[in-house]
């Protein structure tokens, strides 16, 4: 895949550094001992953080600005990642869906980032665009019907949107039968070295749990 940062992006976050993780991949319904780190992780988040200081990370905090100046209200219309976390610190259980799913989430919660997971032989062309959202822009969300992106940052294949950071689109959702996985990581706040580490995590996690060598990841910006 190619990645091409809009000068859109550019003129409200010139920072922006993304990830793309491209891999093979073996996806199964559960797996324990993913929910196993995943709990753990959510044990440590209750002990040093609350709904409130979560806003102060600076992955969370970068997306939220950026949401504002796009016109968007990050408090409606929340990133994922600020959603995860904050359903793990009120102790609501997450959603299992299934172990690609479930990974990238834990990926997220561990770093911050909100993180599109797609199926990548679903995509339209080779390229995906990061732009902005506009007015009447049709976009079907996973799980959440038609959905206003309109002031929201969105991936574009050749036929239309497949990502946003509060919803990844219908059309090109991971599911038990995806093999070629790509996997967007948004990093508003400009810090390559963390986006890089959360990048080689999911890797890692491939490894362990989607019978992967881990694949490639290669970083994008303006």
């Amino acid at each position: 895949m190619k990645v091409i940062v809009s000068k859109e992006i550019e003129q409200v976050c010139p920072e922006f550094v993304g990830a793309c993780v491209e891999a093979e991949v073996v996806n199964t319904p559960y797996n324990e001992a993913l929910w196993k780190e995943i709990e753990a992780l959510g044990d440590q988040f209750r002990q040093k953080l609350t709904t409130e200081s979560l806003k102060e990370l600076t992955s969370i905090a970068a997306t939220r600005r950026v949401y504002k100046a796009c016109g968007k209200d990050p408090s409606r219309y929340r990133p994922a990642s600020e959603a995860l976390i904050r359903r793990v610190l009120q102790g609501k259980e997450l959603y299992q869906r299934d172990t690609l799913v479930d990974l990238v989430n834990l990926a997220s919660i561990a770093y911050g980032y909100s993180i599109g997971g797609f199926d990548a032989d679903k995509f339209v062309g080779d390229t995906l665009t990061l732009g902005i959202g506009r007015e009447g822009e049709p976009y079907e969300g996973i799980g959440r019907g038609m959905i206003n992106i309109q002031g929201l940052p969105v991936y574009r294949d050749a036929l239309g949107g497949v990502g946003t950071p509060t919803s990844d689109h219908e059309r090109t959702k991971m599911t038990l039968e995806t093999h070629h996985l790509v996997v967007l990581i948004n990093g508003y706040d400009g810090d390559v070295q963390r986006v890089s580490e959360n990048a080689e995590f999911i890797q890692t996690l491939l490894r362990k749990y989607c019978q992967s060598d881990g694949g490639t990841y290669f970083l994008y910006h303006n």
